[in-house]
């Protein structure tokens, strides 16, 4: 049996690979490293680009890599929408996926690799099925993997979704809207996971881990087809950046002691730590360049970093606990307040530790949700109810800089998990629309997962029945490693601060419920893959700091406020007659923008009788009723009586019948030449009527369709009493009924219907 799991295992994994192709150096073939990957009709070009060649040397301490990727509305063959019918800047979806496919190559760059280089993807082809994302990540690494650029590749990527609480591989759009999850993994050769990029609907830490198991398990065959790529590849030798070892030597001689004290103090904040690290790097650099020795300033500032991130992670093995005196399992001291401004809809405010997250709701109609057009690629306009935005200003981190404007590709990447995080608890349908804008006042590590915990705090005080409060949190790891990259000894370190990030060798930022993962978002660092047994022990620390934080968070509020504020957003329904919705609405909506503008009121059609009032707070939602019932009142016409006759005036006659008006508080009505008289009549004045003239009609109710009023004229002049009459009268049950009234009727049909009866 065991060995009849693993054939079919093998199966699907071929299957799956096979439906993944890669053509190399077909296109764009003077970049170093070209890719097509194509699945079913989707197909994504990627070419990679390095300055190796034209540089003796590098002139910087990093990677300087760009990676590009742009949806094109000519591969869907469509137009694009905006006024000059092309692409114009990147859309968030691109940015996010750029960064995504950038997480995926960059820890398998070589140390002292630090050349400009660029991967560009551009979208061939779209079927609209197919998501070419997770195809631009394998296309990337097989372009980087056929070039000659240095890199420890190759990696591969799938997406998995669950649904039925069964695992999908790269599941098509429609598939991908069913799932509860929604899971886009980068794996190494090795079997390690690389990058992880996941959104879950609630799903448990143990179906998780399955799902990372069974992505590895379909990245192998990939892997394999892009090795055999990649094995004809002839490798240029490009020159590394290397450390000199006297210097480093030298520079943990002088400084070791100093930084040890720095390390070591359990007092110092964030801002106190990194000015007393500033110091001794500029007391260090000046006895070193006061020595005359010939050290270029970039490869000293270089050396200098890496011998404090080396004291910084041997201290943590060495010594159980860590440079600010918490276990490495101990979560930062929180507070947690609700309830901060009064005009606000909702609003929190989360601190842990030096990382402070204020949270605030707004409510607005349903009129008003964020639109964004993807029809390029996927279908129509798709509406959000429920965003978030994510806001780090500068002084959040003691700096100058941008303060507002467009976000950048981290606010972007960062709102995105914390939304993530946060949308799977908000109730599915929502009769108005919310936005959570999360700013970091103070960041020192992990700002992302504090806002998802100020969101939920934040929903619950705006009096949202969530499903079951939401935290995140971020969890790190420092390890040594052999020359091969194998990890001999780690540390998993929950709830990192911001130098821990920087320091450590990944980023593991979970959100969650207790039991449950609804967001995950890993980067590594200083590794080329994270093993699954240090994945599983992380999960697990992350649910154990959940439940801690959740715990916490319950103390300031529990369940979702059932206290309504004053400036609750008020939610109610009108019901329009249709005769009556062109005077309501006015030329072209003209009454509902007045409203608007006066109270801020929004009115949306339902249906043809119905509309939604959505008023920000009850004194609006007052304000406007008055407003609609002065223009109902304006239209308030006496009620008739269904069958009964009137004497109306004519005040306008027309080719197609005359204008007659029963009341002066009513609007005149159309009387047609067929109701006028028992013979056919093509012209009014035929019959030698004037304006002025008073005529008796019958009422017959309203056109279901139009609400106009049914006259008839006809019936009162016919032959044999009211026996006819009775004949036309409907209940009114058969009122509502369409094709009741029908004009072409007349009375000599009625009496020879009669006369068979007799």
């Amino acid at each position: 049996m065991i060995l009849l799991r693993k054939i079919i295992k093998q199966l699907i994994h071929i299957r799956s690979a096979s439906r993944l192709s890669f053509r190399i150096n077909e296109l764009a073939r003077f970049s170093d490293g070209s890719a097509i990957a194509q699945m079913n009709n989707t197909s994504v070009l990627v070419t990679s680009v390095s300055k190796a060649k034209t540089l003796s040397s590098a002139q910087q301490s990093f990677l300087p890599l760009t990676v590009d990727y742009r949806e094109k509305a000519a591969a869907a063959g469509r137009i694009p929408t905006n006024h000059l019918r092309r692409e114009l800047g990147l859309t968030d979806h691109e940015i996010l996926t750029g960064r995504m496919i950038d997480r995926s190559i960059r820890p398998l760059f070589l140390n002292g690799y630090v050349y400009d280089t660029q991967v560009t993807c551009n979208i061939l082809s779209a079927d609209g099925m197919t998501e070419p994302d997770v195809l631009a990540i394998n296309a990337a690494s097989a372009s980087i993997a056929t070039s000659d650029i240095p890199w420890n590749g190759p990696i591969a990527a799938v997406r998995i979704g669950s649904i039925d609480g069964q695992f999908i591989v790269n599941p098509n759009r429609q598939q991908i809207q069913k799932s509860d999850l929604n899971l886009v993994v980068s794996v190494n050769s090795k079997g390690h996971l690389v990058m992880i990029d996941a959104s879950a609907n609630r799903l448990s830490d143990e179906k998780f881990f399955s799902a990372l198991q069974y992505s590895v398990e379909c990245c192998l065959p990939i892997i394999e087809q892009i090795k055999n790529l990649s094995s004809k590849t002839k490798r240029t030798n490009i020159e590394l950046q290397k450390l000199d070892n006297s210097l480093i030597e030298k520079l943990t001689t002088l400084s070791y002691d100093r930084l040890f004290k720095i390390f070591t103090d359990s007092t110092l904040d964030k801002i106190a730590r990194d000015t007393a690290i500033i110091l001794v790097r500029q007391q260090v650099l000046n006895e070193i360049i006061s020595s005359k020795e010939e050290i270029t300033p970039i490869n000293l500032t270089e050396t200098f970093g890496y011998v404090v991130k080396r004291i910084f992670r041997n201290l943590i093995f060495e010594r159980s606990h860590r440079c600010d005196g918490r276990l490495y399992d101990q979560l930062r001291p929180i507070n947690c307040k609700i309830n901060l401004y009064e005009p606000l809809h909702g609003s929190a405010l989360f601190q842990r530790g030096q990382t402070q997250v204020l949270c605030t709701v707004a409510f607005d109609a349903l009129d008003s949700q964020y639109r964004h057009n993807e029809f390029a690629l996927r279908t129509g306009i798709k509406r959000k109810p429920f965003i978030l935005h994510y806001e780090f200003p500068p002084y959040a981190t003691n700096e100058i800089g941008r303060t507002y404007g467009r976000a950048d590709r981290r606010e972007l990447g960062h709102g995105a998990l914390a939304e993530k995080g946060v949308e799977p608890i908000v109730p599915n349908e929502l009769p108005f629309m919310i936005r959570l804008t999360s700013e970091v006042l103070e960041s020192n590590g992990s700002s992302s997962m504090a806002s998802v915990c100020a969101a939920s705090l934040a929903l619950m005080d705006a009096g949202i029945k969530i499903q079951e409060p939401v935290a995140g949190v971020a969890i790190g790891l420092v390890s040594k490693c052999t020359d091969d990259g194998s990890i001999t000894d780690y540390r998993i370190l929950t709830d990192i601060l911001g130098i821990e990030d920087y320091m450590g060798d990944t980023d593991f930022k979970v959100a969650g419920t207790r039991n449950s993962i609804t967001a995950l978002q890993a980067d590594i660092k200083n590794l080329e893959g994270l093993p699954l047994n240090i994945v599983q022990e992380a999960l697990r620390a992350a649910r154990d700091a959940r439940c801690k934080i959740i715990d916490i968070m319950n103390k300031a509020i529990k369940e979702p406020s059932i206290i309504k504020k004053q400036n609750t957003p008020e939610l109610e329904t009108l019901t329009i007659p249709s005769h009556k919705r062109g005077r309501f609405l006015g030329i072209g909506s003209m009454n509902l923008k007045k409203i608007l503008a006066q109270t801020g009121v929004t009115i949306s059609p339902i249906d043809e009788i119905t509309y939604s009032i959505f008023a920000p707070n009850k004194d609006a939602l007052t304000e406007a009723k008055q407003i609609i019932d002065k223009l109902l009142e304006e239209m308030k016409e006496p009620e008739l009586e269904f069958g009964g006759i009137y004497t109306g005036k004519i005040v306008e006659i027309r080719s197609n019948g005359v204008l007659i008006q029963l009341y002066p508080t009513m609007s005149p009505v159309l009387l047609p030449n067929s109701q006028l008289d028992r013979r056919k009549v093509d012209h009014p004045s035929a019959l030698g009527l004037n304006v002025g003239d008073d005529l008796q009609v019958k009422y017959f109710g309203r056109d279901p369709v139009s609400g106009t009023m049914r006259l008839s004229r006809k019936i009162l002049l016919s032959t044999g009493g009211i026996g006819p009459v009775r004949n036309m009268i409907s209940t009114e049950k058969d009122e509502k009924r369409p094709g009741i009234w029908d004009t072409r009727s007349s009375v000599n049909e009625n009496n020879s219907v009669d006369n068979k009866k007799k």
